[in-house]
């Protein structure tokens, strides 16, 4: 005799069809993540599991910035399933920087804002990082410069502006996250800015911003009137 076929099989399939005919847009959290799910496991009602990972951190976004340590310990959550997880946020990484380096010019975009927020929101830890310029304002690279506490002890200007010459860019981006979500710029965030703009001024290098990356937020030093 055939073995029946699972009740939630059909339901798969249709949640596949609805993606494929319009996309994620009418889909709930859930069912997003549920759609996911079903390439992690291809054997098993995903439901129940994408509801609990949804109320035990609190949005897509929470659980993608959540370490595997941290989504391994929901109950039915295998390795496999977290490190599928963390793919897709990844990939979602890379797509946005491509998207900014596509830009014919860069300032301070929304495509760049985009990336530097999936790249840095989610941060246990502090990152100060480089986006490097060419002259006609397209991104040459963005460079990792500094992890753990970020100010002007550990973030020598000398430093930036090597890489930058290095590179031979003519304008710069800083990047750098608070892990609190707050935003703000503290003093030595400020002092850094200005002893990295003050130098670069005099190689003739430009520093078109320094944003940083909160909770879902950012802060522009040129948006604040901080960067002339």
């Amino acid at each position: 005799m055939k073995p029946a076929t699972p009740h939630f099989y059909k339901h798969r399939q249709r949640l596949k069809e609805r993606f494929v005919k319009a996309g994620l847009d009418a889909f709930l959290d859930y069912e997003v993540l549920e759609l996911l799910l079903i390439y992690a496991i291809p054997r098993k009602d995903v439901k129940p599991l994408a509801k609990n990972l949804l109320h035990r951190f609190g949005s897509l976004k929470n659980l993608l910035d959540a370490s595997p340590t941290e989504i391994e310990s929901v109950r039915g959550v295998s390795s496999h399933t977290s490190t599928l997880l963390k793919l897709i946020k990844e990939m979602g990484t890379i797509y946005l920087r491509e998207k900014a380096r596509e830009k014919p010019q860069i300032g301070s975009t929304r495509e760049l804002l985009q990336y530097c927020m999936s790249a840095m929101g989610g941060l246990k830890n502090e990152r100060f990082s480089v986006v490097f310029l060419n002259t006609q304002n397209r991104i040459i690279k963005d460079e990792i410069i500094q992890e753990g506490t970020v100010n002007q002890a550990v973030i020598y200007p000398r430093k930036v502006l090597e890489h930058a010459l290095l590179l031979k860019a003519s304008a710069l981006i800083l990047v750098h996250n608070h892990p609190s979500g707050v935003v703000n710029p503290s003093n030595a965030d400020i002092q850094l800015t200005k002893a990295i703009h003050d130098t670069a001024r005099t190689l003739d290098i430009a520093v078109h911003d320094h944003i940083i990356i909160g909770d879902n937020c950012y802060y522009s030093f040129r948006e604040e009137g901080l960067i002339p």
